[in-house]
């Protein structure tokens, strides 16, 4: 085991607050000098199926402490996650039911482990314990907290501010939630940011249980791949831990890797920081090598494209995506990779204009209508075979042809006699 100074190195990486330090170092010297392992935990509420790489900023973190040598306790929150987390929200949420929360728990079990060790980690769901509590104990835990403490949280006040309802449910969900680490006797706890209330919620119910208050890491919320919002599936601007390395979307090379490589300059410090697990000095070296521009930022993408496709999608994969993106966006060179390209047959005498160029190109989802497609061949934006095209009224005769669109559009269209 490292020693407590070096642990508190790594695991400062990447972080937002250490609430507090000095009392982390202490557990790491206590845990360095007994030899037993800090209890670690992070609670996931399974309220969708998919697990993006925002998320994995936390998993990753808690993949830091098992390398460490610590215990890692992911804990489902499908108790909790059926009143639904109303941080952040402006009107009381739609409960899910059981067999949703189920469901969704399901599938995050099976994600999860493309990140932590399965070996060194336990899985735990919070109606282990908070189901069996009874009314008085429910009383007791209203008890420990005020109603004036809960109004201090931003979503809540300004939601009484604004006359709207909040459920007396929702206030019991900070407090579920922080009745976790007491059931779990966490020595600490992993949240984002935008978690901080109930995480020292936690603290509360611990001391008030008479136990040793747990550390609390924040995390940063992770701007998706438009450098501007928080990464979300419903913004777009995601990139999921199940995305194909690569595919063909209307005729376009996309997938995990081209996602990667899409991300903004800005942003490659800080995905390398909260996603990769180079050292920290080879951070260190990335970092100032961006700066004085000795690393070119295209090179810097494509070792984290690499780093992260291989994890989630296999070596052999990340290979294949890698060559697919040289040759298209670099050489520029679609032979090498042509038997992969998106298909598309047609036959001669299906219809009347089943071989006429602009509608070729609109089934297959190069453009969205034929008034597109003769628009783009008027400008010499459309390639047949290499060649350009020019004739608005042109026919595609028997045979394969790779239609391309663009710089990066491209299509094999199969022409039956």
């Amino acid at each position: 085991m490292l020693s407590p100074e070096k642990q508190l190195e790594i695991i400062r990486r990447g972080t937002v607050e250490i609430i507090s330090e000095p009392d982390l170092l202490k557990k790491l010297e206590r845990s360095y000098n007994e030899n037993r392992p800090l209890q670690v935990k992070a609670g996931f509420d399974p309220t969708a199926p998919d697990i993006h790489i925002g998320h994995t900023v936390l998993l990753e973190k808690m993949r830091q402490f098992q390398d460490l040598g610590h215990e890692v306790t992911f804990l489902i929150g499908d108790f909790t996650g059926m009143i639904g987390d109303p941080t952040g929200k402006n009107e009381t949420r739609k409960p899910l039911t059981k067999e949703e929360v189920l469901k969704n728990a399901e599938t995050y079990k099976i994600q999860v482990f493309k990140i932590l060790d399965p070996v060194k980690t336990r899985i735990r769901f919070n109606s282990e314990w908070l189901e069996r509590m009874g009314s008085m104990e429910i009383v007791r835990l209203g008890s420990m907290q005020t109603v004036a403490r809960m109004l201090e949280r931003d979503d809540f006040k300004k939601r009484f501010k604004n006359e709207q309802d909040i459920s007396i449910l929702e206030f019991y969900y900070p407090l579920f939630q922080a009745y976790d680490s007491v059931a779990l006797k966490s020595d600490i706890e992993l949240g984002g940011t935008d978690q901080k209330f109930n995480l020292l919620m936690g603290r509360t119910l611990q001391r008030k249980s008479s136990m040793e208050e747990q550390v609390v890491i924040t995390m940063p919320l992770l701007e998706g791949l438009d450098g501007v919002n928080k990464m979300s599936k419903s913004l777009g601007n995601y990139i999921g831990i199940n995305d194909p390395a690569f595919e063909y979307v209307n005729g376009e090379l996309a997938g995990m890797f081209k996602k990667v490589m899409s991300l903004p300059d800005t942003l490659i410090e800080r995905y390398f920081e909260l996603l990769s697990r180079i050292s920290v000095d080879e951070f260190d070296s990335l970092r100032e090598g961006l700066k004085n521009g000795s690393r070119d930022p295209r090179d810097a993408k494509k070792e984290l494209a690499m780093e992260l496709v291989t994890r989630y999608c296999g070596q052999e994969e990340a290979e294949k995506a890698r060559d697919k993106y040289h040759a298209v966006f670099e050489e520029k060179d679609l032979r090498d990779i042509e038997a992969t390209f998106p298909v598309l047959e047609v036959s001669v005498g299906r219809a009347e204009n089943a071989t006429w160029l602009p509608q070729v190109m609109k089934e297959a989802g190069l453009v969205q209508g034929t008034s597109e497609a003769g628009r783009l061949i008027k400008q010499g934006g459309v390639k047949v075979n290499d060649a350009v095209v020019s004739d608005t009224n042109l026919k595609l005769q028997p045979g394969e042809h790779i239609v391309k669109v663009g710089k990066k559009k491209f299509y094999k269209i199969i022409v039956k006699a």
